[in-house]
């Protein structure tokens, strides 16, 4: 089970975003988080997948308690998250190719030497084309640069995926593959889901229950 327990966060010492909010995610279980925008959303994600040290409050993962933040976890707790972000142009190294992008977590975690047939599958997965993965950032566009983003998010095969606002930015067609590519690895793998989102549609249909972050938050 992934626990936030009381969260409080924020970026300002003494100025918290987020105030003692706490929410659980089932192993295999999809959790949309919805809410509008600036209400601290991300920023509980953030905390979520170990990106940013809550002030107050603990994050509990598979029964242990989180043991650092950022580069500064546990590598197996750091790696148990796939974490994708709303804005891919502001997540990728823009002199990366895509294929170099999809297997940055590969070289982060000493696993460069496996085949380069892991990047091409996990592409495959997300529907980009092999044609695409030898191009730089500023060569594909949004859509195709969040699908490999979600590629890289879901390489290592985590546990975990923390997905924020992930398709907020795209088309109808792209919102429905990338959703897909998301269901298909959670349904072959039990990973646990939070999305974020303010669209109640789409988290509604998405996953299993909806949060409502004014519940979390009175």
């Amino acid at each position: 089970m992934l626990e936030l327990d009381a969260i409080t966060a924020g970026y300002e010492r003494g100025k918290p975003v987020i105030a003692g909010i706490s929410l659980t995610v089932q192993p295999g279980e999809s959790v949309g988080l919805l809410g509008p925008s600036g209400c601290g959303k991300s920023t509980l994600a953030r905390v979520a997948a170990l990106l940013h040290r809550p002030d107050a409050g603990r994050v509990v993962i598979d029964g242990t308690e989180a043991g650092g933040w950022r580069h500064r976890a546990p590598r197996a707790q750091r790696t148990a998250f796939g974490v994708v972000f709303q804005q891919p142009r502001l997540s990728a190294d823009p002199r990366l190719t895509l294929a170099d992008l999809i297997a940055e977590p590969l070289r982060a975690n000493g696993r460069s030497g496996e085949p380069a047939d892991k990047v091409r599958e996990f592409a495959a997965r997300v529907g980009l084309t092999e044609d695409l993965l030898g191009r730089r950032p500023h060569e594909v566009s949004d859509g195709q640069l969040q699908r490999a983003c979600v590629a890289r998010a879901l390489i290592l095969r985590p546990r975990w995926l923390v997905c924020d606002e992930m398709t907020a930015m795209l088309d109808a067609s792209t919102t429905a593959a990338l959703v897909h590519a998301v269901e298909s690895y959670r349904t072959e793998t039990g990973a646990g889901l939070l999305a974020v989102g303010h669209d109640r549609v789409l988290l509604n249909r998405w996953c299993d229950r909806t949060v409502d972050w004014s519940t979390l938050a009175s």
